[in-house]
């Protein structure tokens, strides 16, 4: 199994949704970065489950431990490992789907893959497992602050079929975390409200976009040819729980265009380095980063787990009816916010240890 992402800036994820921990190993954090436990919980609290009633319901604080790679409030330069107790998981309320596949879950694929699945809230599978690429994520945070002043916002652009039409320079993060939906645009939000407490009462779920954003990313960061950092960010992001769909800059919307319409003219900039008056190309040309916003979309498909019926078959094979008992996200996307942040985030810091890891000269 897959477990670790990134080259320089390396995540190695471990734990299961209803085992004792979940956490993450990570490698090439620079030394004598300053690095408190509240650094990380901060964006753990956003992640959590049952921050408000509009996600499960399941009682977990996620509170941090640092294990190893961290002396006097800094990295030391070895390996920073983090963990998460799991405290309440009850996972004998999975035990009717031991011998059941549920519809558009891991179930069946990963007893093809390996012949045995966990079926306890999907094991490995569980969006659990995003605590530990998080908790990685806010050690990026810090480091991208501190080493180029990069920031990275995530919000909710669309939930079913209500969308938002926001110019992503003028999202701040207050106005995100105003709302228990984390949109921006209060109209939207209440309406995202009333159709999510809906799909609930109707034992349904829903679907929708999670926008971002990452603001002061110098030009030149990316590897082309085959890791650009669009590329990566492409990865990251679809190898999120439920992520079923990424876009860079004007995504498929540009297929309308023409080239006249969409190209990006420049303009001569103070410091000699040109500037792009519009930026449809998102802020990625040739796989390398231009210097204006990076500004992308990852699509997320409706919760899988639903409690009205639905046909599926047995592990025997037999043709049965499963209505799912528990307590499940009726919409993945308030919580998806701080997964996005945090997949860009680790983009972002390994491609600019990337960078500047053969200065040797000034450039």
């Amino acid at each position: 199994m897959s477990s670790s992402f990134g080259q320089l800036f390396r995540l190695t994820t471990f734990g299961e949704s209803h085992g004792p921990a979940v956490g993450v190993i990570v490698d090439g954090c620079p030394s004598r970065l300053a690095l408190t436990e509240a650094d990380v919980q901060r964006d753990l609290d956003r992640r959590r489950p049952g921050q408000s009633r509009l996600v499960t319901q399941r009682d977990e604080a996620d509170r941090i431990e640092f294990l190893s790679g961290i002396f006097d409030g800094r990295t030391t330069g070895t390996a920073l490992a983090m963990m998460v107790r799991n405290a309440d998981h009850n996972s004998g309320a999975y035990d009717h789907l031991r011998d059941v596949y549920r519809p558009s879950h891991a179930d069946w694929t990963y007893r093809a893959k390996y012949g045995i699945r966990d079926h306890r809230g999907g094991g490995r599978a569980s969006a659990r497992e995003t605590i530990g690429r998080v908790a990685a994520g806010a050690v990026a945070r810090r480091l991208l602050a501190e080493l180029a002043g990069i920031e990275v916002l995530a919000w909710v652009s669309s939930v079913h079929d209500i969308d938002t039409d926001l110019d992503p320079a003028t999202i701040e993060f207050a106005a995100i975390e105003a709302d228990p939906t984390r949109c921006p645009d209060p109209g939207a939000a209440a309406r995202m409200t009333t159709a999510i407490e809906d799909a609930r009462r109707a034992g349904d779920s829903l679907g929708g976009v999670v926008s971002f954003v990452a603001r002061n990313v110098p030009a030149g960061l990316g590897e082309p040819v085959f890791d650009k950092i669009d590329a990566d960010l492409a990865k990251a992001m679809i190898s999120l729980p439920a992520a079923k769909g990424f876009e860079i800059g004007s995504g498929f919307a540009g297929t309308r265009q023409t080239g006249l319409v969409h190209n990006d003219p420049f303009e001569p900039g103070t410091d000699g380095a040109p500037i792009l008056t519009t930026n449809n190309s998102g802020g990625v040309q040739g796989g390398i980063t231009t210097g204006s916003d990076l500004v992308g979309r990852v699509a997320f498909k409706p919760t899988a787990t639903i409690s009205s019926e639905q046909k599926t078959v047995n592990t025997d094979g037999e043709a049965i009816t499963l209505a799912a008992k528990g307590r499940h996200d009726p919409c993945v996307l308030p919580r998806a916010v701080p997964l996005v942040e945090a997949m860009a985030l680790l983009v972002l810091a390994d491609h600019y240890l990337l960078q500047h890891a053969g200065d040797i000269l000034p450039r």
